[in-house]
């Protein structure tokens, strides 16, 4: 006898492969009925015997697709309508709330990638080849649910022979949304962006392309695959000569040059004014990038992943790499290939290539084709873009491998993008009884490395990497981001969360909106962010170590130990105030930030102090007048701003060219090589002082004890005077900030009883004090945390903030 079943599948089950999946299973168990896909998920009727439609449940739940997540199966007895067949039908809006899950991009499968290089199949070298498994989603998607009228795809019609596969059940595009092929799908196109135009010439007397304006210039477009490789090759070739070439990628444009040759490197910095950061490259496989780098198993799982992160491996001590690609560095950030289009350029070139983000100085990566051509003419030598639409810009994330205890390691986020975002991450439960978080709540995050979260019952969606929130374009980026995401997921927010700085771009639209405002504290939101993705309630000891945060006080903090719930915390612990004399001008000139601590520390008469003064001259003298003055100084308790003085002091760093470069070089100066010297590296102390100020004080801190680095500081002098080595003061510099972390969790369980610490912040991008300070930790029987879902930096304080404002406002209604 049949029964029927009305089954919602919730989840990542849209854009994986998922319908053409339960089509097959159903002819398998015997089911006949329907599958469709809607705003909140699959919807299937099944009819059958019980026994089969027990199997099939458990086929959907246990076997789907490997990009597909199952997230809940609802399932209702429903009357037998007699169907006679099973039936993928067209998609439908039905009246419900908007839940399913968008799936990031994915890289080019492996039964793809066989296809791309088949001479034999009609899709060899086709450079926008994809199936169910692979290919782009979010990038291209307008609304939900996923069908090809909802995506960029809408504008190229199949083909008979792609129509065929689309609804063939047997075929692996079956219900392929973004299925094409040469005769019916996207083009390559060709701008060259000299003024000489060598390149295009040399192009047009070999084939006869369709020709026509791109923004600003003339593109040459492929219409078949002979045209189609003559692209690539002079795309190939003009990388050989040492040219840079903007190439299209799956969320926007990089800027791509040859990694091995230094005038290209050199030029490509100068161009794009990247000083001194280092450039991410691609390789064509793991092989390769065991030539140049360490790679462990983990390691290679992600570089080898559906989502193609760059992942910072550890360089081999005995591969010199071109001057200009990641200089003064132990680690290079690798990926392979994610697209058919990068498979064909990586192979060709036969080399390592420059992968770096195509876009102008400080401004949002490109991801228009007639944009690009005026943005980067300057830049680049030649475009190579295509007609398919992007409508979410996407860089890429990058990843690194921590070790962080016998046999233990974690994965650290540095950037979430590609292959991650728009996933989303769970939300704490709350409190029973507690409605609020049934609400759509967005927080806006912070100034930079912004993200934003939206969140719906049980979930947060945090944002790809926005930026820094410096100017028009990339304020414009994130709005355009904003609305993306509100309109795909269908969010509607009741309220708002910020950050309590109350100049930042993203505090003053929050105070803008006709909604609640919840302004939650930087660093309590790091804490938070982190405490939220490992589960945990409170209250624990939070360190949060980072650049700069807008304090309770008014002050800038940065080395912050908070006793922390979800809701509130309390200052336990900072590091004593120092003057930043010309405030944000002293993280582009750390002598400043060094001419502060040494000030602060009552060092400016040590002799290896005097070295400094002279280096900097005149600026000395205008340094001690502003702190003396009070003009235009103020005063941090940031860990971020110590190392930029520890780094300034030792050399290393004078003139930073990117946020946190002086850490950066610090960390990678340090010498692994020396025995440890115990006694020698506990002169490196940072002592522990009580809190002398009261209500009535004008004291600015307001912790209950003071971490004082005098102590840590005039141990480097003493070592400079000494003579001791660079690499040695900077590892005996990292360990005093380790035994830090350790003090502030012995301070906590003193105080509190509390043994469960949670790390986050910028500073703990270090992967030295992450390897050192989590296994400390651990030997002592403490609980340590840290960002696993989300990067330790400011790319985590939106999630913080949207967890913190739910927990704390008292009555939010329900959203739509």
């Amino acid at each position: 006898m049949h029964e029927a079943l009305d089954i919602h599948v919730i989840g990542i089950v849209q854009g994986v492969g998922f319908r053409p999946f339960v089509y097959r299973i159903a002819s398998t168990h015997n089911i006949c009925g329907w599958v469709l896909n809607a705003t909140d998920g699959v919807h299937i009727h099944a009819e059958a015997s019980s026994d089969d439609l027990d199997a099939f449940v458990m086929e959907i739940s246990e076997n789907a697709p490997a990009a597909a997540r199952v997230e809940r199966i609802k399932m209702d007895e429903v009357p037998v309508e007699g169907f006679g067949d099973f039936q993928i039908r067209f998609s439908d809006d039905v009246d419900s709330n908007a839940t399913t899950l968008v799936s990031p991009d994915l890289a080019t499968c492996d039964d793809c990638l066989a296809e791309l290089f088949d001479p034999a199949n009609r899709r060899y070298h086709y450079p926008f080849i994809n199936c169910t498994n692979c290919g782009p989603r979010f990038t291209i998607m307008r609304a939900l649910p996923y069908d090809r009228p909802q995506t960029s795809m809408s504008e190229f019609p199949m083909c008979p022979d792609c129509a065929h596969e689309y609804a063939d059940p047997a075929d692996r595009r079956f219900h392929a949304q973004p299925d094409a092929c040469f005769d019916c799908g996207p083009r390559l196109c060709f701008v060259d962006l000299t003024q000489q135009g060598e390149a295009k010439s040399q192009l047009l007397g070999t084939h006869a392309f369709q020709k026509g304006r791109l923004g600003d210039g003339e593109a040459l477009w492929a219409t078949n695959v002979g045209e189609s490789d003559a692209l690539i090759d002079a795309v190939v070739s003009l990388l050989k000569a040492g040219s840079i070439v903007a190439v299209k990628g799956l969320g926007g444009f990089h800027l791509v040059c040859d990694a091995s040759n230094p005038v290209a490197l050199a030029n490509l910095r100068k161009r794009k004014r990247r000083e001194g950061k280092a450039f991410a490259c691609m390789v064509a496989s793991v092989e390769d990038a065991r030539a140049f780098c360490l790679v462990s198993e983990e390691e290679e799982r992600l570089l080898a992943s559906p989502a193609r992160p760059i992942v910072l491996l550890k360089k081999k001590p005995s591969v010199q790499l071109a001057a200009g690609l990641a200089d003064g560095l132990t680690e290079l950030g690798l990926m392979l290939p994610a697209t058919p289009l990068q498979h064909l350029i990586v192979r060709a070139f036969g080399g390592m290539l420059v992968m770096t983000s195509g876009n102008v100085h400080d401004e949002p990566i490109q991801t228009d084709d007639a944009q690009a051509v005026s943005a980067l003419a300057g830049i680049a030598d030649a475009l190579l873009g295509n007609n398919r639409a992007i409508l979410s810009r996407y860089d890429d994330s990058v990843l690194r491998v921590l070790s962080v205890g016998e046999g233990q390691t974690a994965v650290q986020f540095i950037r979430r993008a590609r292959g991650f975002a728009p996933l989303p991450i769970a939300l704490p439960a709350r409190p029973e009884g507690d409605t609020g978080q049934d609400a759509c709540l967005f927080a806006t995050g912070p100034e930079q490395k912004n993200t934003f979260c939206y969140t719906r019952p049980g979930e947060a969606f945090v944002s790809q990497h926005i930026g820094d929130m410096e100017n028009v374009a990339t304020n414009d980026a994130w709005l355009e981001a904003k609305g993306a995401y509100a309109s795909l997921l269908r969010l509607d927010p009741v309220a708002v969360a910020c950050d309590k700085h109350p100049e930042y771009l993203t505090s003053k639209w929050a105070s803008g909106q006709d909604l609640p405002v919840t302004a939650v504290q930087h660093h309590h939101a790091h804490i938070v962010s982190a405490m939220a993705e490992n589960g945990l309630e409170g209250p624990v000891c939070g360190i949060a170590f980072d650049g700069t945060g807008y304090g309770e006080d008014g002050a800038i903090w940065g080395g912050e130990v908070l006793m922390a719930n979800l809701a509130t915390f309390e200052r336990l612990a900072n590091f004593a105030y120092i003057p930043l004399p010309g405030g944000a001008a002293a993280i582009k000139h750390p002598m400043r930030c060094a001419y502060g601590a040494l000030w602060a520390f009552d060092l400016l008469e040590h002799p290896a102090a005097k070295a400094l003064l002279d280096v900097m001259g005149d600026e000395a003298d205008i340094c001690e007048q502003m702190i003396e003055r009070g003009l235009n100084t103020p005063y941090t308790s940031s860990v971020g701003r110590l190392f930029d003085a520890a780094s300034a002091l030792l050399g290393v760093c004078t003139q930073p060219t990117y946020e946190g470069e002086g850490a950066v070089l610090l960390e990678a100066a340090i010498d692994h090589d020396v025995q440890a010297d115990a006694e020698a590296a506990a002169a490196y102390r940072v002592e522990v002082v009580k809190n002398t100020a009261t209500e009535n004080s004008t004291a600015l801190d307001t912790s209950v004890v003071l971490f004082d680095a005098a102590p840590l500081f005039k141990a480097m002098l003493d070592d400079m005077a000494a003579g001791v080595s660079v690499g040695v003061i900077a590892r005996r510099f990292h360990d005093a900030m380790v035994e830090v972390i350790v003090m502030s969790a012995q301070l906590a369980e003193a105080a509190y009883g509390v043994r469960t610490v949670v790390l986050s912040g910028g500073v703990f991008m270090n992967r030295y004090l992450m390897e050192h300070a989590v296994p400390a930790l651990g030997a002592l029987g403490y609980t340590a945390a840290m960002n696993k879902d989300l990067p330790p930096n400011d790319a985590c304080i939106s999630y913080g903030q949207a967890v913190v404002a739910l927990r704390t406002i008292d009555t939010l209604p329900a959203g739509e």
